[in-house]
């Protein structure tokens, strides 16, 4: 139910809520709205995939005009150019997962909310550098489950039946980020709720996190690397350029976010000596 429908008998309550929302500004006064608006059904249903959307779409836009800004060449890691048959594609199969697995998942959020009982208002919202922390730990629990769980999908027994699709593109662009089998999508989308379990003591958690994940793994997969990327201050962030290699190579950089569980298992070394060969070169170039 509507929390108005729930007060919808007590005028002085509403009177002081509608004043509240009318007082607040941006943030608070939006998510003031929404809970006394919409359904706690239709937040965690309909709100989580037009947030899911929207925030793909924002986040993946960069990669895509960068292509026709011939300024932006110079950061483009790999310079292969793009076929419209692989970008349909790959349009194609994030309309499928949307529809098949995602749709499924928001249903599920919703079961989860109800199940743990979590709060939605604004009143037990927990303070930003809470819920910021809460998503760092998502990204360290989701990197591990996402390292073993990509290996495992590069065993020659099962790579060509799911994850040789996300590996159609070897020169990765941001829109690609959700281009794989459905199958990867449920097992790697596993990974992304681990953390939510452990951590997650509010509703905003869960949208906060979509948010981070999605930048993230836009991030990885945009094929530019930006000097000037402000993800690139966390330290251990592997970045575009790391993760792009792992698209070029098919082997090694499993890791989505991080580096040391590469350097731990030394999937790293192929990577570190291409890079070592190629400044090698670029100095005996300078040379000549």
């Amino acid at each position: 139910m509507k929390m108005a429908d729930i007060l919808n008998g007590d005028p002085i309550i509403m009177e002081n809520i509608t004043s509240g929302i009318a007082n607040a500004g941006g943030f608070e006064y939006t998510w003031r709205y929404m809970t006394t608006n919409y359904t706690r059904f239709q937040i965690a249903t309909y709100g989580s995939a037009l947030l899911h959307l929207m925030s793909y779409i924002l986040i993946a836009s960069p990669s895509i005009i960068f292509r026709y800004i011939p300024f932006m060449d110079r950061f483009k890691i790999q310079q292969k150019p793009l076929s419209g048959a692989n970008e349909m594609k790959c349009f194609q199969l994030l309309l499928l997962n949307q529809l098949i697995i995602h749709v499924p998942f928001y249903l599920g959020a919703h079961f989860y909310c109800e199940l743990a009982n979590l709060p939605f208002s604004y009143e037990t919202m927990p303070p930003w550098y809470v819920t910021l922390a809460q998503c760092f730990g998502c990204l360290v629990i989701e990197d591990t489950w996402h390292y073993f769980s990509h290996r495992l999908l590069h065993h020659k027994s099962i790579y060509k039946y799911v994850h040789k699709v996300h590996h159609t593109w070897q020169a990765p662009h941001g829109m690609v980020a959700e281009c794989v089998h459905p199958i990867e999508t449920i097992l790697l989308g596993v990974g992304n709720m681990w953390g939510v379990l452990f951590f997650g003591t509010h509703f905003i958690l869960l949208w906060a996190w979509m948010f981070v994940r999605l930048l993230e793994v836009i991030d990885v997969h945009s094929g530019y690397n930006v000097p000037l990327n402000p993800l690139h201050l966390f330290p251990f962030y592997g970045g575009a350029k790391f993760h792009d290699f792992h698209h070029m190579n098919l082997k090694g950089n499993y890791a989505p976010t991080f580096i040391w569980w590469d350097k731990i298992f030394g999937t790293d070394i192929q990577y570190k000596e291409y890079y070592r060969l190629k400044k090698e070169q670029e100095e005996a170039k300078k040379q000549k």
